[in-house]
């Protein structure tokens, strides 16, 4: 990685509490998910201490950690590279996702209540409003707010921090595909909205897979072009 290789303010500050490992951990994370270290990057330690401003061994061992949960492959002789993900791996994954996706439009169904559904409304106009101004970067973290949301009113604490680690690689996977789906994906969210309010635990379950289905589907078609 050349020392101009990365976009102009997209290293993170690490001003965060916490132990100094985990600080640059939780800043190259957000590296590779935002797609400024993009699939295939060398990664060289030294370049990213400098970057960061930190030496080699908290870097070193924020790479072995994301080496483990599968954003960087270590090669021997050759250093570390942000993964490449397959088509499998992203199939996969996404299959996960409708399971707990949908299980979670059920629980905020038979859990959410007026409030609930008014939170999700206002995400909603909010995601159409970016639709139409063209704002993708916006849409797509509205987009994530309306899933995050959905979670939380289901109330399952376990759920939901499973479901976080599984979406946040999602996005990495399908980023092209989130952007891609626009206007269509809000129109869905419109639906489940007004299932989650009717309190319809079986339509909403059905709409939140379809709606994730959707999104498998179109990463599968835009692969096979």
């Amino acid at each position: 990685m050349s020392s101009t290789g990365l976009p102009q303010g997209a290293v993170p500050r690490l001003e965060r509490p916490g132990p100094l490992r985990d600080r640059v951990y939780q800043a190259l994370l957000e590296l590779i998910g935002t797609r400024a270290l993009r699939p295939g990057r060398h990664l060289v330690e030294s370049e990213l201490a400098g970057h960061l401003g930190v030496s080699r061994q908290p870097v070193r061992e924020a790479l072995q950690r994301l080496s483990t949960e599968g954003w960087v492959d270590l090669r021997p002789a050759q250093g570390a590279f942000v993964h490449e993900p397959t088509e499998d791996e992203a199939d996969q994954l996404l299959t996960v996702r409708t399971l707990l996706e949908a299980e979670a439009a059920r629980l905020a169904a038979a859990h959410a209540g007026t409030s609930g559904a008014a939170a999700l409304e206002e995400l909603c106009a909010e995601g159409e409003q970016a639709v139409a101004a063209e704002d993708v970067h916006r849409a797509v973290a509205l987009d994530a707010a309306f899933h995050s949301k959905v979670m939380e009113l289901a109330g399952n604490a376990v759920l939901a921090e499973l479901a976080a680690q599984v979406d946040r690689r999602v996005r990495w996977y399908c980023a092209p595909v989130a952007r891609q789906r626009g206007r269509q994906s809000w129109i869905e969210h419109r639906e489940l909205i007004t299932a989650i309010a009717a309190r319809d635990e079986q339509r909403a379950t059905h709409l939140m897979r379809a709606h994730t289905e959707h999104t498998r589907r179109s990463h599968q078609e835009r692969d096979a072009t």
